[in-house]
């Protein structure tokens, strides 16, 4: 079997669906041979069913020691914090697993300070990335955290209205905080090679099923919640992978990747921009959208800023005026 690398992967909340299925969707992609499986949970269970799997020449290990599990570790995944339940919303979880965040960042600056990118995808997963970002003394760059879901939400949703395969749906975007505050662009998409403004307001699709359709992607994850009774497994865990392997040096990630932001306008924040994810790291332009995309995206910044200064008032991030103290590389 071919392998992309033979570097470390260690994928954090093993035991768990979407850890388990990061797993198989790594091993199927043949990122790496070097696959460590971690967990405060025994994840041995699912190291010996990859094993049973048949997936020839990788070492496939499993820890519940965090020491362990990092060591020489140079690509993370971390899927380690607290589901969404039914009628939770992202926000509901934001002490408890930034402190998960906080321990984590630690981690990786003790065990693998030489790690080369980190993907969190546990909720709210731009101020978990924020705050993993903050403590692991790494590189803005190497960190990233996992947004493309709502753009491919976006797509599905206007295939689905235009009874058109996905591919056929270009252009699809969403920006900012990955909640129900991201905001949705469309100026950009194209349905089977139409501008999507050209359709938008016709008899085809209206304008308020358009709006509707916005709000809809935007709590695409509570919806599958109501379907499955439970929250999104195999999506986060396979775009999570799709942004390791573009790390890894692999195939280009497609969707825009949360990234640390330090602008005039948007300040120490994770939020979801136009992303380029590769070997180097994670590079971010501003997006391009109308006046009323460019306004959602401020709203959306504004609504991250809320929780992060809510965060500064539990003592789990420092103040503004800290944080280059604590990692200069901010």
């Amino acid at each position: 079997m071919e392998f992309l690398t033979n570097d470390k992967l260690v994928i954090v909340g093993a035991a768990g669906m979407i850890g388990s299925n990061m797993a198989q969707t790594a091993l199927m992609m043949g990122l790496t041979s070097n696959l460590c499986l971690y967990d405060v949970f025994s994840p041995e269970g699912v190291a010996e069913e990859m094993r049973q799997s048949g997936f020839d020449n990788v070492n496939i290990t499993a820890t519940t020691n965090v020491a362990e599990a990092f060591k020489d570790a140079k690509y993370i995944i971390s899927s380690g914090g607290a589901p969404r339940k039914q009628g939770m919303t992202r926000e509901d979880l934001l002490k408890g697993n930034c402190e998960i965040a906080e321990q984590l960042g630690k981690d990786i600056k003790a065990y693998c300070p030489d790690v080369k990118h980190v993907v969190i995808i546990f909720n709210p997963a731009d101020l978990t990335g924020l705050v993993t970002l903050l403590y692991s003394g790494l590189k803005p760059s190497q960190v990233t955290t996992l947004a493309g879901l709502d753009s491919t939400r976006l797509q599905s949703a206007l295939a689905k209205k235009f009874g058109v395969l996905q591919s056929k749906v270009t252009g699809c975007a969403t920006y900012g905080g990955h909640g129900e505050q991201m905001a949705v662009f469309g100026s950009a998409v194209k349905v089977d090679g139409k501008p999507l403004n050209d359709l938008i307001g016709t008899d085809a699709f209206t304008a308020e099923e358009w709006e509707t359709m916005k709000v809809d992607v935007t709590k695409g994850g509570a919806k599958i919640i109501e379907l499955r009774g439970r929250s999104s497994f195999q999506s986060p865990s396979y775009l999570s992978v799709e942004m390791i392997r573009a790390a890894m040096g692999g195939e280009k990630f497609r969707w825009p990747a949360g990234t640390y932001v330090k602008t005039d306008k948007y300040d120490h924040i994770m939020m979801a921009m136009n992303t380029t994810l590769d070997a180097n790291g994670c590079h971010y332009t501003m997006p391009e959208g109308t006046a009323e995309e460019i306004a959602k995206l401020d709203a959306s910044y504004a609504h991250l800023c809320k929780m992060r200064d809510e965060l500064v008032t539990l003592n789990i991030v420092p103040a503004i005026s800290e944080w280059n103290k604590i990692n200069p590389n901010l």
